[in-house]
């Protein structure tokens, strides 16, 4: 680890030293390591794809840098390196929320850098008050109209414009918990990495917001090529947010709803597959283009100028397989966010969640009769929902840097009530520049 840590921090020196707010051209960076251990958990039988029994430890490194051009007429341009380096526990196998969510498919002990990001934003300011936006991780310093139209377009992550969930997306600096980045059961468009290309246009004013996008799919369950048949295989995702009050406190209700067309396995299909040659269901052999529609409806609230807690709630189909992100196909999540004002300390940060992952009727089915999933398969399964307890604490070390301790309980992990619970504990620090 020593030497991917010295590059890391090597990268964000660089970052440092290149950085010209004031200019056409602004240079942010960002690298977080996160360490995680699981004690061992009662198992009486592990399948292919299990959470092990036996005692682990996880890590993950990251490092980003985020560069952003103020461009004619408007539009901005943005470009993100990142490296990456990570083991996950079990294999990335045996969880609907897994515990990291920095953890990336595409991850490995060996350091790997790649293209995270690299796309355009156009604003057509339309009126109303200017509002003034200040430099950081992709946004360039600049104004923008109360009420606009914007077009992001290019290789992003589709969470940079649905879901802007204030309290609990970020998994470098909030809830680590992949449950905690968007909804449990969005199969969002990406790769293995988490990124992929696309479009989004959205409305923005003060009294409400929509936005819509497409975005490309992979070529195969979670993998890293995408698919370029946009107009055959894709994820569509629609969504409306509205601010109100809550009391005498600023809050906002948004509502989402996804399509995706891809190349995947039903359930049931599978089922009946093993069935009629008596062998274990196999979605590999059932495979065709299909959907998969779900929608999300989410609340935050602004309790106190340092308070903050939020509510979502997902849902999808669950026919065929997990596609994009992790197998679950109902989801419910509530936290609390505050930051250290209240004891003297306002750059550390605090936070408790709960999240409430399941399973659609023939997902489990598939799984009890021994189906395999990407991330799930014990050989059988005494269903019960998946249920999370995360908290952190993060303390802010000097400017620019944080170091968290980060604990999280998982009652039947993956869904099976026979093994468990499961316990996490973690530490991360992130610096940024």
């Amino acid at each position: 680890m020593s030497r991917a840590l010295t590059i890391a921090i090597a990268w964000l020196v660089s970052a440092g030293a290149a950085r010209a707010d004031d200019g056409a051209l602004e240079v942010h960076g960002q690298a977080t390591y996160v360490q995680q251990v699981k004690p061992g958990l009662d198992s009486p039988y592990e399948g292919t794809n299990s959470l092990r029994g036996a005692r682990e430890r996880g890590y993950t490194l990251t490092a980003t840098m985020f560069l952003g051009a103020r461009l004619p007429e408007g539009t901005e341009l943005y470009l993100n390196p990142e490296i990456v380096q990570g083991v996950g526990f079990s294999g990335l196998h045996g969880l609907g929320g897994f515990a990291n969510g920095e953890f990336q498919r595409g991850a490995g002990p060996d350091l790997k850098g790649y293209r995270a990001r690299l796309f355009l934003r156009h604003a057509w300011n339309l009126g109303g008050d200017s509002e003034e936006q200040e430099s950081e991780a992709n946004q360039v310093r600049t104004r923008y109209a109360a009420e606009r139209v914007v077009l992001t377009a290019g290789n992003v992550s589709v969470l940079d414009v649905f879901d802007a969930l204030d309290y609990s997306r970020d998994a470098r600096t909030q809830f680590m918990n992949w449950s905690s980045l968007t909804y449990g059961a969005w199969d969002y468009a990406a790769d293995a990495r988490g990124y992929t290309w696309g479009a989004a246009l959205e409305y923005i004013s003060p009294g409400w917001q929509l936005r819509a996008g497409r975005f490309l799919v992979p070529v195969e369950s979670n993998g890293l090529r995408l698919d370029r048949h946009f107009t055959q295989r894709y994820g569509d995702v629609a969504e409306l947010e509205v601010p109100y009050r809550f009391g005498r406190r600023p809050a906002v209700v948004r509502a989402l709803v996804f399509r995706n067309r891809v190349h995947a396995g039903a359930f049931e299909d599978a089922l009946a597959l093993g069935a009629s040659n008596g062998t274990a269901p196999d979605l590999t052999r059932v495979r065709r283009d299909q959907s998969k529609s779900g929608v999300g409806l989410s609340t935050q609230v602004e309790v106190t100028p340092s308070l903050g807690a939020y509510v979502r709630a997902g849902w999808s189909d669950g026919r065929t397989e997990t596609f994009m992100f992790t197998e679950i196909d109902r989801s419910v999540s509530a936290g609390v966010l505050a930051r250290g004002d209240g004891w003297g300390r306002p750059k550390d940060s605090v936070g408790a969640a709960l999240y409430v992952n399941g399973l659609s009727g023939a997902h489990r089915a598939y799984l009890a009769a021994g189906g395999l999933g990407f991330f799930l398969g014990d050989g059988r399964m005494n269903y019960a929902s998946e249920r999370i307890f995360e908290t952190f604490y993060s303390l802010g070390v000097v400017r620019g840097a944080w170091f968290s301790l980060d604990y999280q309980h998982v009652e039947n992990p993956g869904y099976n009530a026979d093994r468990g619970p499961a316990n996490f504990l973690g530490f991360r620090i992130h610096g940024e520049i």
